[in-house]
């Protein structure tokens, strides 16, 4: 009898969705259940070590952090999503952890208190996503004709800008034909799309809102809003 898989999950956590949209590309059955990181149950506390998401329960087997279950997914489900040459499939753990260093630019631009770190956080994402441009060879997905790992760790990365656009127009992925090429075709797959829930972009709004950052700032200039200390709106 096969294991039941639960995906213990958050509703903004990027890592959760690489393995949302790696389950849904191999169409393994599993059940989502998601958990308020603020506030963590005392189960959760006890299913994660580290106290994050996602872990995937395999049976009563808990397996956490997402490159883990990425490769325990490759290695007991069909359909490869991973190029079977080792030198290729290497560099494309490379890439992934790549991604993950992108994502810690992407928490350090919206959590930035001053405009001189923001300034500093939007340049070092400039600068990896410039790498990343030159790396991609402009195909459909990041390895040529087939969905891979790598593009289902950059659909959650590209997801951020499509409310960082609404904000303002901060240069990052100027100037890059490839990579906005490849952000669009991402942004089209179904297990990309299906990896969140409906209220996503509603939840990331307000998460960014609170943050108390240099974004938020920008943030309530964009909505309208009278920020602290500013002449009263006539």
């Amino acid at each position: 009898m096969t294991a039941k898989l639960t995906l213990i999950s958050h509703h903004l956590c990027p890592y959760v969705q690489r393995a949302v949209i790696a389950l849904t590309e191999k169409k393994v059955k599993h059940e989502r259940v998601y958990v308020d990181l603020s506030n963590k149950p005392g189960w959760f506390v006890a299913l994660s070590p580290l106290g994050k998401t996602p872990v995937l329960k395999v049976g009563e087997t808990a397996v956490f952090e997402s490159a883990v279950i990425l490769e325990y997914l490759e290695e007991t489900q069909r359909k490869a999503l991973h190029p079977r040459d080792p030198l290729a499939r290497a560099e494309h753990r490379s890439w992934i952890e790549f991604g993950s260093a992108v994502l810690g630019d992407i928490a350090g631009f919206y959590n930035a208190k001053d405009e001189r770190s923001f300034v500093a956080k939007t340049e070092a994402m400039a600068a990896k996503f410039a790498r990343l441009e030159d790396r991609l060879a402009g195909q459909s997905w990041f390895g040529g004709k087939s969905f891979s790992l790598v593009d289902a760790v950059f659909g959650p990365v590209f997801r951020y800008f499509d409310t960082f656009d609404r904000i303002g127009d901060f240069g990052v992925l100027a100037g890059k034909p490839k990579l906005a090429a490849w952000r669009a075709f991402l942004a089209e797959r179904p297990s990309i799309r299906s990896a969140v829930p409906d209220d996503y972009d509603a939840r990331l709004w307000t998460f960014l809102k609170a943050r108390n950052s240099h974004l938020t700032g920008l943030m309530s200039v964009e909505a309208g809003e009278v920020l602290p200390g500013s002449p009263a709106r006539l």
